[in-house]
């Protein structure tokens, strides 16, 4: 019996003497980032009022270009995107920050100057429902925009997007998500921003952007945020459908694409609207989705020695495509662009269209994927017929 107590006696000590070994192992546990693929590379603060979480991507892009004949054109082998991107939160978890860097050619180039600085605002979250945000960001206007370049079920956006999107810009974001997952519901969202786009500094024309955007989910909101990507590798079980609209008004824009595009001739200003519907559907694998799109200014023209112009006019995109096992997926997708009256002269043509299919292999969901589109253009009455017909392109994602 002594003995028993004895041993037992030794076992206790043995135990508390490891518990603090035990406890400092377990918070250094605490304190190691956790490293995920697709997920980044995440570390959160003992106290918890700290949060990062860094994402990496890069984009490595192979194309080929044909005209009619499919005579060769150019060869295009470069690094589309290279992109940092850490979000987390400061001091409460309502207050979230979001940044993006961009270090290649295409994402660092800002009015001409090289400037890597894509994303930078600090968002206030008083409730699950509300976001207030203050900095630089993606203005809220079209589902194609909002989606990142890195969930694409394509190489690149449409050439309607290309045209019409509103791209970033600094200034003040609100959005508003009505608490509900299953069942009608909806999201607003709103903006005031400066109106010459992203790391433009100031203006002195007292000029600014008003966008608000609407989107209705009368099934349900989709799975794992599927809203803002494309493809259907969630494999939604049920139906779930998005129905958007959004309008954003640029007053005294001195860009030919309010964010983007050349300055406008001698210094002058124009007062556009661009507007946006969007519709996306996703069901077992399958998805759809197609956008509507336009710009309207009263005068889009300068005078005959002024290059520079406003495109005005519309578009429309429609695109589809399969999920196979979460691994493959087809796609099919057709954009017209239709410059305005006015315009037309300038814009060369009375039609341009663009249908590409694609193909992707998804090994880590959208983080790690290769895809491969084929794509054909057509410009109804072309004033010049030497433009690029076809064009085959190969892309590597991958991403932390």
């Amino acid at each position: 019996m002594q003995t028993d107590i004895r041993t037992a006696c030794c076992a206790l000590l043995l135990l508390l003497g490891a518990l603090p070994a035990a406890a400092a192992e377990a918070d250094s546990l605490r304190r190691t980032p956790a490293v995920e693929i697709g997920k980044g590379i995440a570390y959160r603060s003992p106290g918890g009022n700290f949060s990062l979480t860094m994402r990496l991507r890069m984009q490595n892009r192979i194309g080929l270009s044909f005209d009619r004949d499919f005579d060769f054109r150019e060869l295009e082998a470069r690094v589309k995107r290279l992109q940092v991107k850490l979000t987390g939160y400061v001091w409460s978890p309502k207050l979230v920050y979001n940044i993006q860097l961009g270090f290649a050619g295409h994402a660092a180039n800002a009015r001409s100057n090289s400037n890597i600085v894509g994303d930078a605002i600090l968002y206030y979250r008083p409730s699950p429902a509300w976001s207030i945000g203050l900095g630089q960001a993606k203005i809220q206007a079209n589902r194609a925009q909002i989606t990142s370049s890195g969930l694409l079920q394509f190489v690149d956006r449409s050439i309607v997007n290309g045209e019409f999107n509103a791209d970033r810009d600094f200034g003040l974001f609100v959005q508003y998500d009505l608490p509900r997952d299953e069942g009608f519901t909806f999201t607003a969202k709103s903006s005031v921003t400066l109106g010459e786009g992203r790391n433009w500094g100031r203006s002195t024309n007292g000029g600014l952007v008003y966008t608000r955007r609407l989107e209705l989910y009368p099934l349900g909101r989709f799975k794992d945020k599927g809203e803002s990507s494309e493809g259907d590798l969630a494999h939604e079980e049920e139906v779930r459908i998005l129905l958007a609209c959004a309008f954003s008004y640029n007053h005294k824009a001195v860009r030919t694409q309010g964010q983007r595009g050349d300055l406008l001739p001698d210094g002058a200003s124009r007062n556009f609207g661009n507007w946006y519907a969007d519709f996306l559907l996703k069901y077992r694998g399958f998805s759809f989705c197609t956008d509507f799109m336009g710009r309207t200014c009263r005068r889009p023209l300068f005078d005959d020695e002024a290059r520079t112009w406003i495109y005005t006019g519309w578009g429309f995109n429609a695109q589809a495509g399969y999920v196979i096992r979460k691994k493959w997926e087809v796609a099919l997708r057709n954009s017209m662009l239709f410059p305005g009256g006015k315009v037309q002269p300038r814009a060369g043509y009375e039609r341009r269209s663009q249908t590409s299919l694609g193909v992707s292999r998804y090994l880590v969901g959208h983080a790690v994927k290769m895809q491969a589109d084929l794509s054909y253009n057509h410009r109804a009455r072309a004033v010049e017929t030497d433009y690029t017909r076809w064009a085959i392109v190969f892309q590597l994602e991958v991403g932390l």
